[in-house]
């Protein structure tokens, strides 16, 4: 690589400010409605897709299952989503209660809220644009991944296995 293709700056720790920041937006929106956006996101992706095996919904959300895992237990303590085995025992199959349901629904108005007030302040075309580069960065990145002969969601490199 070149000198003047190097980008100096580390891409990661400038996306995760920004992850941050809008995190921090949307979590104060949703605070009337009980709850936080990576849980509205859950809701959302099960309200949307209905029941799913956990390994299926890590890799919809782009984390691993021990994230998915900690993310998921707050809703299921609530009553929002249900966790049981699946159809082989190894595998849990998540499912949105209607409680939960109810309250997804709830919180859209709010979500809406905060997603309108992310377009006003960045700009609809630069949310729009961001949107695209964000799914086609995620699918090059995925497509990288596998290449090596990774499967998407694999484990993270810092995790020991058991």
């Amino acid at each position: 690589m070149a000198a003047a293709d190097r980008i100096t700056g580390c891409t990661c720790a400038r996306l995760r400010k920004l992850t941050r920041r809008i995190t921090q937006h949307y979590d104060v929106r949703l605070a009337p409605a009980g709850l936080r956006v990576t849980q509205y996101s859950l809701l959302a992706t099960l309200c949307h897709g209905g029941p799913a095996k956990l390994s299926a919904l890590a890799g919809a959300m782009e984390m691993d299952r021990t994230t998915l895992s900690r993310n998921l237990k707050p809703l299921a303590d609530a009553g929002f989503v249900a966790v049981a085995a699946g159809d082989d025992a190894r595998e849990r199959l998540v499912t949105a209660t209607e409680r939960g349901r109810r309250a997804w629904l709830a919180a859209r108005e709010q979500w809406r809220r905060a997603q309108d007030e992310v377009n006003r302040v960045l700009g609809v075309g630069k949310v729009a644009a961001l949107h695209e580069l964000l799914e086609e960065s995620l699918a090059r990145l995925r497509a990288a991944r596998t290449g090596q002969g990774e499967p998407v969601g694999s484990r993270s490199p810092h995790r020991r296995r058991r």
